[in-house]
């Protein structure tokens, strides 16, 4: 038989109890505050189902290895390796190994990487993806395994979390470019599975086009350079103008090369702002207007803060990092934005 395939697992356990992950995971470690009936109820799942808690799980308190687990979608994205640079220059630094746990856009694939994370020998775990829920991570710490959280918010004894900052940003982004007589409509980019960071955004752009009064468009496209670029020669046949909101840099250079190349000027005719910048955002021609944060220092911070909650000497167990306005050749106003504007 393949263990690992037919393994039963702690979601398993918690779907067929009718409880949550955090109940099943105070019964298995005996910790917390479980009433007798529900412990019976998860006990008798448990000898049911046959599910066996790892042995390597339930020994993480007492046995370290200077071993840390990473858990991030696909580093192919440009922001999430620089993350990852920051954490492995701080874990070289301070003498730590590394296991990495990589997912997709797949809840599934991202639930697994916790099942492999809690039966790891890992002394503390640095979790970046946005397909788990606050309770999934809530299980990680359930045995007692020390978490840094980036861009969720996740309380907890041994929990210290990093925000990343965009949506005050955005919002004055967006009010001083009308106060600033805009007069294109604003377009934002909905990518499919982009994550709870884009799905912020998002909501923080319709809001304030709602409290303005200002009309605007939700346009669906792929997390695809190719894919934009063909959908925005279409575009660009019978909308001639407009300025567009785009989740990473490679979308924001496919909607300003459709636009080139379909006769219009940047930043004239369509103007062009992206969330998540990184170096490839200077590269462009025009270079593009965009968001952004040091996420190789996101990763750095996130190390330093494991390392110090590990050793119980963590002080602060939040931090944020706020995101800076990087203007570029792809929007007309150059200005920059006004920080005390209401």
């Amino acid at each position: 038989m393949n263990y690992e395939k037919d393994r039963v697992t702690i979601y398993q356990v918690a779907k067929a109890s009718g409880v949550s992950l955090a109940t099943v995971s105070r019964v298995i470690n005996k910790q917390g505050s479980v009433t007798p009936a529900t412990r019976k109820k998860v006990e008798d799942t448990i000898a049911r189902l046959g599910y066996r808690p790892s042995s390597l799980a339930q020994s993480l308190a007492t046995n370290r290895t200077t071993n840390i687990g990473v858990v991030i979608p696909s580093a192919n994205y440009v922001f999430i390796s620089n993350v990852l640079a920051g954490i492995t220059e701080v874990a070289r630094e301070r003498g730590y190994l590394l296991t990495l746990f990589a997912t997709t856009h797949s809840r599934e694939e991202a639930l697994a990487s916790i099942e492999k994370v809690i039966s790891s020998h890992v002394d503390g775990v640095i979790v970046f993806d946005d397909q788990l829920s606050k309770d999934d991570v809530s299980v990680i710490t359930s045995y007692n395994v020390p978490a840094v959280i980036i861009d969720e918010q996740v309380s907890g004894d041994i929990v210290a979390n990093i925000h990343l900052s965009y949506d005050p940003l955005l919002t004055s982004f967006i009010k001083q470019y009308y106060s600033r007589r805009g007069n294109k409509a604003m377009s934002f980019l909905h990518v499919h599975n982009a994550g709870r960071l884009l799905q912020h955004a998002e909501k923080s752009f319709i809001r304030n086009h709602n409290e303005l009064g200002k009309e605007y468009n939700i346009i669906n496209c792929d997390d695809s350079y190719t894919r934009t670029y063909a959908q925005f020669l279409e575009y660009f046949k019978t909308n001639r103008s407009g300025l567009f909101v785009c989740y990473r840099d490679s979308i924001g250079a496919a909607v300003m090369n459709a636009a080139t190349d379909s006769g219009l000027n940047v930043p004239n005719d369509v103007e062009i702002l992206t969330l998540i910048g990184t170096k490839y955002a200077r590269i462009c021609r025009p270079v593009l207007s965009c968001f952004h944060i040091d996420m190789e220092e996101v990763g750095k911070r996130s190390m330093y803060m494991l390392i110090d909650l590990i050793n119980n000497q963590l002080q602060e167990r939040t931090a944020t990092f706020d995101a800076t306005y990087s203007i570029g050749e792809s929007t007309v106003d150059r200005r920059g934005l006004d920080p005390d504007y209401k």
